[in-house]
C-alpha cells in the first residue's frame, strides 16, 4: 500500500423512493468493507440523511481513503464490489467529491 496522504471524500447517494431501508443495510457494510480491504482510514464514516428540494432522499457519507490510489483499488476488492454493485441499483444517482478543510477566520 502506498504512503500518500489520506483523501477525504463526500459521497452523495440519491436513493430511489421505497429503497431507503435496503440502501441503509448496504451502507452499514460499506465502510467496514473498505476498512477490511485496508482502503479507508481508521476514522469511522459519518452518515447523514437529507431530503432534496423535490422530496427525494439523499444520504451523505463522509470518510477518508487511505491514499489517492485507494478508490481505484476498491474496484479490485470483491468485498467492496459486493456492496457497490447493489448500491448502484438502489440509487437514481451518486456523486463523489474529494474534499479538504478550508481555514476561515469568521468575523462578527
Amino acid at each position: 500500500m502506498t504512503t500518500s496522504a489520506a483523501v477525504h471524500v463526500l459521497c452523495l447517494y440519491r436513493v430511489k423512493a421505497g429503497q431507503e431501508a435496503a440502501f441503509v443495510e448496504l451502507l452499514r457494510r460499506h465502510w467496514p468493507a473498505l476498512r477490511r480491504s485496508e482502503l479507508a482510514t481508521d476514522e469511522p464514516a459519518q452518515v447523514q440523511r437529507a431530503k432534496d428540494r423535490k422530496g427525494g432522499t439523499v444520504f451523505v457519507e463522509r470518510f477518508a481513503w487511505r491514499s489517492a490510489e485507494s478508490s481505484g483499488l476498491a474496484h479490485q476488492s470483491p468485498e467492496v464490489m459486493a456492496v457497490w454493485e447493489p448500491m448502484g441499483a438502489l440509487c437514481e444517482g451518486m456523486e463523489f467529491l474529494d474534499v479538504e478543510p478550508v481555514k476561515i477566520d469568521f468575523v462578527g
